[in-house]
């Protein structure tokens, strides 16, 4: 952190930028290396070069790390001029704590039908790539989802655990908010139903909802080595990315899945309050209400999001 006062500062990735600091070998020879303060006097530094330096580290390296940053310049600057005399610049004001963030890219309605009518074909991955679209899960919550947590006579499903990167699950979620219950619409319980009877099992019983696939042999015996975690990296590898490239429909996120479901449900006019609940959003600057465990509703909100990705909405 300290270097990033200093300088100087290799323009580059932050596992460049690491590599130099630790061996002072640049990536490539066009490599730049930007000055920092670290020529400076204390006394002669000034308020504006103060500014335009944090603004080089926002650009360079990010906000938080430069607002981290200019927090611990304005401590050494206070202690030289306490333990030594020496007089400091004042301290710049009103900074930009953040870049602007690039508008989330989201499907349309449409492109989010299309994309299910691919998954409806793909018997063996569609539903792991339709599921967030119907449900607005997280990733981690969609890879550590057991069948057990899938009650198909109630038509709920009830997210209570995470998969970890690592492929273990902790059996919690990301806030207290997103232990939830989330109805399942028309278009998903048909999915659930047919992936239910060719689902990897694990030691000959159904255990995951998104299992690794393992090895298939042929009919009727079961595959070998299926039904244990799938880490996010294959899950994006295997499932998510090819499914944009085999249907046609532009990429986006799994992130962005969730960010489709809460605009598609808002568009049809499902209070916002209901749609944070689905959503399992924590914030009450998100969710426009407090946390309730019942999701009164629900069932009626999916099902009018079955009828936005049929073309059928309002």
């Amino acid at each position: 952190m300290l270097k990033t006062i200093t300088g100087p500062l290799l323009q580059g990735s932050p596992q460049e930028r690491v590599h130099y600091a630790l061996t002072g070998e640049k990536p490539h020879r066009d490599a730049k290396l930007l000055l920092m303060l670290g020529d400076e006097l204390v006394s002669a530094l000034t308020t504006a070069q103060l500014r335009r330096w944090h603004g080089l580290i926002r650009v360079e390296v990010g906000a938080h790390t430069a607002n981290r940053v200019m927090s611990m310049l304005k401590g050494i600057l206070a202690l030289a001029e306490e333990d030594f005399g020496v007089r400091v610049c004042a301290m710049p004001t009103n900074l930009a704590k953040r870049k602007s963030k690039p508008k989330k890219e989201i499907l349309s309605p449409e492109e989010v039908a299309a994309l299910i009518a691919h998954a409806k074909a793909d018997p063996e991955r569609g539903i792991f790539y339709a599921f967030p679209f119907l449900t607005g899960v997280r990733v981690s919550e969609q890879l550590g989802l057991l069948w057990s947590d899938i009650d198909l006579d109630r038509n709920v499903i009830t997210i209570c655990r995470v998969q970890e990167r690592d492929g273990t699950t902790i059996e919690t979620t990301k806030t207290e908010a997103g232990a939830r219950d989330i109805p399942i619409s028309a278009t998903l319980r048909g999915l659930l139903l047919a992936w239910r009877l060719v689902c990897p099992r694990l030691d000959g019983e159904l255990y995951r909802v998104f299992p690794g696939p393992g090895v298939p042999q042929q009919w009727p015996l079961p595959r070998l080595g299926g039904g244990g975690p799938v880490l996010y990296s294959n899950f994006l590898k295997r499932y998510w990315r090819p499914a944009f490239k085999a249907s046609g429909i532009r990429y986006v996120t799994h992130h962005s899945a969730r960010h489709s479901f809460v605009s598609v449900l808002q568009a049809q006019g499902v209070e916002v309050g209901l749609v944070a609940k689905l959503a399992g959003h924590a914030s009450a600057a998100v969710t426009l209400g407090h946390y309730t465990q019942a999701v009164r509703g629900g069932a009626d909100a999916l099902a009018l999001l079955d009828l936005a990705y049929q073309g059928q909405g309002a």
